[in-house]
């Protein structure tokens, strides 16, 4: 009797877990789907990436980790501008950064990563992805490239199945409810490509002409120097923003994952996963926030329930037909998603600095604010030689520079960042 509940509890497990993938599955292929990267390398990398984070933090983090959203414009240009593998080397090195800063943290604490990424700088960064990024999803949205070099399908058309997706995940994430609501972008997915099968627009050929099974398809990085200076400095917020993200998974549970098993393991298992993805071809990842957030519809606090997730990742990989589904969804259908997730980007920037408390017309914030985004947006750009600096990279490297070189206000230091601490262990 006691084998019979024990595999019972595995296959509630196992079957939780499916879930929880399925939760995670709409944001995990979005960004393989905007990139141009292969959406079944994406699932691959996700399911071992939450196993290598499972050994960094002893199994004690119920977690999922997936693509991650802040990579997004970095992959668009570098592919654009350098091809994917030499992108991918930057990736890899990026991925090395948060393991680097784990062992600071490891060393000196989280305060020395607050000192020298306070919101004055992660904000206006975080706005200028979004901002950034804005013509790629209208254009998409309308039909077109994300260049808007060559129209796709017929601007009429492509409005109604982009407002549609786009609508449908609005309204999914106002007033869905259950799990309904923790997965709209997938909501509006499965709208917008009803529609182009009732409009004509949705191309069944390579679906129908792709093999079922097949391993998924790795490219491996090069390491060249631009690629690799351009995408560093754009780890830095999302390593802010992977902070934030145990501190919820820690309200959820009720347990303090800040001092076991400590930022520093899980930053470490963030890092390794980001460069053992970037090394097989796939995005950075993160950890999810819908998958938390599943967790506190569910209950479900065993780590081992992550660890079924990540299994079923893997083995969705090999299913080839779905990365050919993936891959022939219609641009606007993907255009109307991205106009609501950039936006929404740029509304996290602002309301990082909105929850700082900052004084913006304080001329040093005002200062280290305004030459982020117009640096950052306008199209500035550095050369030395052969290399480039412009665009994300460069709105990271100001708002870093400035907030270490400017000196304090005159009239009174500026008031500190409202920020939750880690205990001195870490």
């Amino acid at each position: 009797m006691e084998a019979d509940t024990t595999y019972s509890f595995r296959v509630k497990d196992c079957l939780l877990g499916a879930q929880m993938l399925f939760v995670a599955f709409g944001a995990l292929v979005l960004v393989p789907l905007l990139t141009g990267m292969n959406s079944n390398v994406a699932l691959f990398t996700a399911g071992v990436g939450t196993l290598i984070f499972q050994v960094c933090t002893r199994g004690k983090v119920p977690i999922f980790l997936a693509s991650s959203f802040a990579f997004i414009a970095p992959i668009i240009y570098g592919v654009q501008t350098w091809g994917l593998p030499a992108t991918l080397g930057g990736m890899v090195v990026a991925g090395a950064v948060y393991v680097v800063l784990s062992f600071l943290i490891r060393w000196r604490g989280m305060a020395i990563i607050t000192r020298l990424l306070p919101p004055i700088v992660t904000g206006p960064v975080i706005i200028v992805i979004g901002l950034i990024l804005a013509p790629t999803g209208v254009n998409m949205a309308l039909g077109k490239t994300g260049d808007g070099a060559a129209v796709l399908v017929p601007e009429n058309t492509a409005l109604i199945i982009s407002m549609a997706s786009l609508a449908t995940t609005v309204l999914i994430s106002l007033l869905g409810r259950g799990w309904l609501r923790l997965i709209p972008i997938l909501c509006g997915i499965t709208v917008g490509c009803l529609g182009s099968i009732f409009l004509g627009v949705y191309d069944f050929a390579k679906v129908a002409a792709a093999p079922w099974f097949a391993v998924p398809d790795f490219v491996f990085p090069v390491f060249q120097w631009e690629p690799i200076l351009f995408i560093i400095p754009i780890t830095l917020a999302p390593a802010i923003e992977h902070f934030g993200d145990i501190i919820a998974i820690s309200s959820v549970t009720g347990k303090d994952f800040l001092k076991d098993p400590g930022i520093k393991s899980t930053m470490l298992g963030d890092g390794l996963a980001t460069m053992m993805a970037s090394f097989l071809g796939g995005p950075p990842n993160t950890t999810y926030s819908e998958v938390t957030g599943a967790v506190a519809l569910t209950r479900a606090f065993n780590p081992g329930v992550m660890t079924w997730a990540a299994i079923c990742a893997i083995a969705l990989s090999c299913v080839n037909k779905l990365g050919a589904f993936l891959s022939s969804i219609p641009v606007p259908v993907m255009g109307g998603i991205m106009i609501l997730l950039f936006g929404a980007i740029m509304v996290v920037g602002l309301n990082t600095l909105v929850r700082a408390g900052e004084d913006l017309m304080e001329p040093r914030n005002l200062a280290v604010v305004a030459l982020i985004i117009i640096f950052g947006v306008g199209g500035m750009t550095f050369n030395i030689g052969s290399f480039r600096l412009g665009g994300i990279g460069l709105a990271a490297v100001t708002g870093v520079l400035l907030n270490l070189l400017l000196p304090e206000a005159v009239h009174g230091r500026p008031r500190k960042a409202r920020a939750v601490q880690p205990s001195h262990s870490e």
